[in-house]
């Protein structure tokens, strides 16, 4: 049974340990030397007498960054990422919440350590083996070698995990300014890889291209898969998704055949005519989720890699990363949106209306996007009154107390009996009388030709839809091409156009910005 996600780690590492797991731009770790780096970092973690705690990792995106995530794990802790690029205040929200007893750092973050506040230890990650810091050299494979390992002590670990334990807390937005830790458990990773290794095909000639960062749990497709089956994942350099030509060689250099990517990440590369010149020949597999993939882009990619396998995800991170899954598997007409199709084994998506009554497939009538079973988290750490509004009891079931998650997403059931995402709760505007979804409004901008982005917004003070977007259309313009697809109440009032859309780290369409610029 699969009650701690490391278990397979040192099978795998006894199969392939000299085949590269993780792979960043200044270092690199074979599954031996993750496996002993982690036994030490835990043996470390142990000595330190901290049990069942969370510790922090700030480290700049690497593989021993995640030799640390793990290493946490392997103590009976729980890992918190926090990142250098995230605003400073939003750092002392984080530790403000856990509490940390330790800080490990590296030599990237070592001297913005010493600011942050921590009142913890503060370590930096070559001193669990003994080194000092050296810059880059210092990620020597040599230094994974003959380290000091309390077998014992591990042992214990594993003989007293149950699979509810906590082994993450990551921080998403939330609607009052601050940030919300999210609390994972071994049993919904575990769960969670099952049936996405199983949807996706994933194996040990599996080699990911990680997209990413860290500290959200959008890369857990990568990480845990890679230690399950002995795959590869290379950490795509940040700056080569500014340089689409780049990216797609970078993917051709290392044979890169899957990829679970945001939707703007894969639109960078069609957006800009990169496959007239070089195409990523060796993808196979490619998932995205996130946002709404537009339809003339999607085809683009599909034209330019014809054998390869597109699948939608969808799920948010109160539901261990993704739930629900569709494979493309045919046509869609212009104005179309991909479904997000249906839920994983062992995952049930329920539709709720306003009553709290359910929703059914034959309907077709919009709901709350609702989940229940094994893939919900433990929760918000350290806020019980957020915690209670999102995690309710099921109000379909009367026997007996089950949790549901409330996602705020609004979902229907088309004709086919596919699951839809129609927008966020939040997302939808009374406007001269008439109920406005916005991500209409986006979908057919999108549409039009010579533009690469779009995302609408509504100036609640004034009244007003304003539409931001980027191509080479001029604003007015734009007006008089939705006046063809739109009925008058949904033309927006205002376009403004942009040089690029703004993201947040995660790759989605940064609201808050544009919100902002009105």
């Amino acid at each position: 049974m699969h009650n701690h996600v490391l278990k397979d780690l040192k099978k795998t590492a006894e199969q392939f340990p000299d085949k590269k797991a993780f792979c960043g731009e200044k270092s690199s770790l074979t599954f031996r030397q993750l496996d002993r780096a982690v036994d030490r970092i835990g043996t470390f973690i142990l000595s330190e007498r901290i049990r069942k705690s969370p510790v922090v990792v700030y480290m700049e995106k690497s593989p021993e960054e995640v030799a640390c995530f793990f290493g946490i794990i392997r103590a009976g802790s729980y890992y918190v990422p926090i990142d250098a690029e995230m605003p400073s205040v939003r750092i002392h929200l984080i530790l403000e919440n856990v509490k940390a007893p330790l800080l490990i750092c590296d030599d990237a973050t070592a001297e913005t350590a010493k600011d942050l506040g921590f009142e913890g230890r503060i370590v930096h990650y070559l001193e669990i083996f003994g080194r000092k810091t050296s810059g880059d050299s210092a990620f020597s494979g040599d230094i994974y070698e003959n380290v000091d390992v309390d077998e014992a002590a591990l042992s214990d670990v594993y003989s007293h995990s149950i699979d509810t334990d906590p082994l993450y807390i990551v921080f998403t937005s939330g609607s009052t300014g601050v940030p919300k830790g999210v609390v994972g458990c071994h049993r919904a990773v575990n769960d969670y890889i099952d049936q996405l290794s199983e949807v996706l095909g994933f194996s040990s000639e599996t080699v990911f291209g990680n997209q990413t960062p860290l500290y959200l749990d959008a890369c857990f497709k990568e990480l845990f898969p890679t230690i399950r089956f002995g795959a590869t994942t290379y950490f795509v350099p940040k700056t080569l998704f500014m340089q689409p030509l780049k990216l797609v060689q970078y993917l051709n250099e290392h044979e890169i055949n899957t990829v679970c990517w945001v939707v703007s990440a894969l639109t960078i590369i069609s957006t800009f005519g990169t496959f007239k010149t070089e195409i990523p020949k060796y993808l196979k597999t490619i998932a995205f989720g996130s946002e709404v993939f537009p339809l003339k882009q999607f085809r683009m990619w599909q034209k330019a890699l014809p054998e390869a396998t597109f699948t939608n995800l969808y799920g948010p991170t109160e539901g261990t990363g993704m739930c629900c899954y569709y494979r493309v598997d045919r046509d869609f007409e212009d104005g179309e949106a991909i479904p997000i199709g249906k839920p994983f084994d062992n995952t049930d998506i329920i539709l709720l209306s306003d009553e709290d009554q359910e929703v059914t497939k034959e309907s077709g009538e919009q709901g709350e996007i609702c989940i229940r079973g094994t893939s919900l988290t433990l929760g918000y750490m350290n806020n019980p009154e957020k915690t209670a509004e999102a995690f309710t009891l099921n109000p379909l079931q009367k026997g007996w107390p089950e949790l549901i998650y409330r996602t705020g997403d609004i979902g229907r059931y088309n004709e086919r009996g596919e699951l839809m995402f129609v927008s966020r709760k939040d997302f939808q505007i009374k406007h001269m009388g008439h109920r406005i979804e916005l991500g209409e409004i986006e979908v057919n901008a999108q549409m039009i030709e010579g533009i690469t982005g779009a995302a609408c917004v509504y100036d609640k003070a004034k009244g007003k839809i304003v539409l931001f977007f980027s191509g080479s259309k001029e604003e007015a313009e734009m007006k008089v091409l939705l006046k063809d697809s739109l009925p008058r109440y949904m033309v927006p009032n205002v376009t403004r156009k942009l040089e690029r859309i703004p993201l947040t780290s995660n790759g989605k369409t940064d609201r808050v910005a544009l919100s902002e610029m009105i």
